[in-house]
């Protein structure tokens, strides 16, 4: 919910114990991943981003995305709510807030150089993901794995404690992503996606999770930090002053802001990075 909006505050006044964790210190036993295996070098894989909210694939990782778009991957982005509440506007309703946060959410996309066709809407309500029935949202995330068969997926560190007390729709969204890997692994959870649909198990090699307090991998994102920002400045509606009075435009300024927040959240040294916890077979 106007998780944007409160991510600019966040990188402005906020230290990142507390706030999402775009930048959290490095573990010092990172492994080394082989240069071919780096997702700098990833081209023609089938990629899956699951993204509790439109826009926080956005904030997490816009440019890799932009990378792996451009190197010729397929990716496939799987938005668990609509977010449709977060607006301060009170002449705003959930319909048509439902309706610019989409809109928003494909022009971050063709932004980042993923065609819209690959947005996979499962339609929970903002902030309401934690009161769905966990056993048909494992399933639909398993099944999903099951049917693009992922060589990568993207989904936020159920390990943060940022996910873990600040935010229910993405504490849920890392827990129950977790808990699909196995399902999709195991036919008996979900027997009706092989016997309706012949969609056979399978077991997902390689995680990158977003927003996490312990990274083990980074991205040199430096020359693409400007596809970040035109990715995220595409969600207006989540800033000021669009976020009290609805507006398409975003001013000079707040763009101005968006990019210093994006930025100093983002340096190390003298890079611009984005930075995962990569895990193998999960």
């Amino acid at each position: 919910m106007h998780s944007a909006r409160l991510l600019l505050i966040a990188f402005l006044t906020v230290t990142a114990s507390v706030a999402q964790p775009l930048l959290a210190p490095m573990v010092e036993d990172a492994p080394v991943v082989p240069e071919a295996e780096r997702l700098e070098n990833v081209e023609g894989k089938s990629i899956v981003v699951v993204t509790p909210h439109p826009d926080d694939e956005h904030f997490s990782m816009a440019a890799t995305l932009s990378m792996l778009a451009k190197n010729g991957n397929t990716i496939q982005i799987i938005v668990l709510t609509n977010d449709n509440k977060g607006s301060k506007d009170l002449e705003m309703t959930r319909e048509r807030l439902a309706r610019i946060r989409r809109a928003e959410e494909e022009a971050a996309t063709r932004a980042c150089g993923i065609p819209v066709e690959n947005l996979t809407w499962l339609g929970y309500e903002d902030g309401d993901l934690e009161y769905a029935d966990p056993r048909v949202l494992r399933g639909e995330i398993a099944r999903l794995l099951k049917k693009f068969r992922p060589d990568i997926v993207f989904c936020p560190d159920p390990g943060a404690t940022w996910v873990q007390w600040h935010k229910t729709d993405h504490r849920m969204g890392a827990n129950i992503t977790q808990d699909a890997f196995i399902a999709a692994q195991w036919h008996l959870y979900y027997p009706q996606h092989l016997l309706d649909e012949k969609l056979a198990p399978y077991a997902v090699p390689l995680v990158y999770y977003y927003y996490s307090q312990a990274p083990n991998y980074e991205v040199d994102i430096t020359d693409l930090f400007d596809k970040k920002v035109e990715a995220v400045a595409a969600h207006v509606s989540q800033f000021e002053p669009s976020n009290s009075k609805y507006t398409p435009d975003m001013p000079v300024e707040t763009r101005k802001q968006l990019y210093d927040g994006l930025k100093a959240a983002s340096m190390s040294d003298d890079r611009i990075v984005e930075r995962f916890r990569r895990q193998e077979n999960p």
